[in-house]
């Protein structure tokens, strides 16, 4: 394998991570309750639209069909995503989370669209590089207007919002089976703690 191969295999691994993202970033918009969140989601999912054809574009400049490969890393970050919004969380909590869960894809995407763009600029293909450096940058401007929301707003009214206790917590039964057994397990060693006083 050479460095070729390995940007043509990451290509396809964008390919498919942009494609799962054009599913993932309907649904976080749809549990955004913050109309800024909401708009950002609904513009980034246009654009991401537009990578899909800009690196259909670049499979082309490369004279190659677009491919793609499973990308685990995005569908990694897209589950942990869609775990939190079967929370039972306020909405500026819910509008945190789903601002950390998009700026994890962006990051990814961030880090393999340089990775790229660094590649093709020392393998000689200026077309690949400018067609690239065109998402990375739309990329990085997304990226900043999430923390720009996160900053200005969203955080702050989540950390506004009252703790919950335990008892309240153990009430909202989390639909996550990994949580109610951490929650069936906590109160086992609660019982078994009680038993040996």
């Amino acid at each position: 394998m050479n460095l070729h191969d390995l940007l043509v295999d990451e290509l396809k691994d964008l390919y498919n991570a942009e494609k799962q993202l054009t599913k993932a970033l309907p649904k976080m918009a749809k549990a955004a309750t913050h109309e800024g969140l909401r708009d950002a989601f609904e513009s980034h999912l246009e654009e991401t639209r537009e990578h899909v054809t800009r690196l259909e574009d670049v499979f082309g400049a490369l004279d190659m069909s677009p491919k793609s490969k499973p990308c685990h890393g995005i569908a990694g970050i897209l589950e942990e995503g869609a775990e939190l919004m079967e929370e039972d969380a306020e909405p500026p909590a819910m509008d945190a989370a789903l601002i950390a869960a998009a700026q994890r894809a962006e990051h990814y995407e961030i880090g393999a669209y340089g990775t790229c763009v660094a590649w093709a600029r020392l393998l000689g293909h200026d077309e690949v590089v400018s067609l690239l450096e065109q998402t990375l940058e739309e990329e990085k401007a997304a990226d900043q207007k999430l923390t720009a929301l996160a900053e200005g707003e969203i955080n702050e009214a989540a950390a506004a919002q009252p703790e919950e206790s335990e008892d309240e917590d153990e009430r909202r039964s989390p639909r996550s089976p990994g949580r109610r057994q951490s929650s069936v397990q906590a109160k086992s060693r609660s019982r078994a703690a009680d038993r040996r006083r």
